[in-house]
């Protein structure tokens, strides 16, 4: 099993930037990469970035591109994510997700988070 544990959520002005973290603990096997969501107020969960565990690709939502930025450290079982430029937006949940194998034999499972929080003020 993998717990995941996200900070760095505030209250940032539109413009501004923020570091959000997240942390694993628990046991697996393969981790197969990782992954941002945000899920606004009223809105959707929508995926926000991804990262693969080995070879480090990354990949972006349009609507982030340029502005985000997120990154891994297998060997301290951490991912982050920049943000910058942040806009205008009402509270949203940043949400990370792990896909790792528990043994060699198991099936993929995705693990998530419970969130941490983000509110951008014109």
């Amino acid at each position: 099993q993998v717990q995941l544990v996200e900070s760095g959520g505030d209250l940032v002005e539109s413009g501004g930037s923020l570091r959000l973290s997240c942390a694993a603990t628990g046991r697996f096997f393969r981790l197969n990469s990782m992954g941002g969501y945000r899920q606004a107020t009223g809105k959707e969960r929508e995926l926000v970035a991804t990262i693969a565990a080995r070879e480090g690709i990354t990949t972006y939502a349009d609507s982030v591109r340029g502005r985000f930025t997120i990154s891994r450290d297998n060997s301290k079982n951490t991912l982050a994510l920049q943000t910058n430029s942040l806009k205008t937006a009402r509270l949203s949940v940043y949400y990370c997700t792990w896909n790792a194998t528990g043994t060699w034999d198991a099936p993929a499972t995705a693990y998530w988070g419970k969130g941490t929080l983000v509110t951008v003020s014109s």
